[in-house]
């Protein structure tokens, strides 16, 4: 069984920063592909970025540039550092496993505003 359980999201002014983090139950960590994704109020869930087994990154065009996913293979541990924060990234970020099946965490709230 995979559980997922995210945190570090909290409020934050415009440019400002936040680490979000992702942490893993289960065995299957280090062959399967990470996922972010976020959600806005009234809006549908929408892809942030990947990180596959082997380390390779893809970003949306939204948070390109400002965001970088990582992972800890050793602590199953996956990270999102976000960067010069907007009030368009204000959202509820999950983290997501799959690996034959999908896995998802219950989210955490970001708010940018000032």
């Amino acid at each position: 069984q995979v559980q997922l359980v995210e945190s570090g999201g909290g409020l934050v002014q415009p440019g400002g920063s936040l680490r979000l983090s992702c942490a893993a139950s289960g065995s299957i960590f280090r062959d399967a592909i990470m996922g972010w994704y976020r959600q806005a109020l009234g809006k549908q869930r929408e892809w942030v970025a990947t990180i596959s087994n082997s380390g390779t990154t893809v970003y949306s065009d939204s948070v390109k540039g400002r965001f970088t996913i990582a992972k800890d293979n050793a602590k199953n541990m996956l990270y999102l550092q976000m960067n010069s924060l907007k009030p368009e990234d204000t959202a509820v970020y999950y983290c997501k496993l799959r690996w034959r099946s999908e896995y998802w965490g219950q989210g955490t709230q970001v708010t940018v505003s000032s």
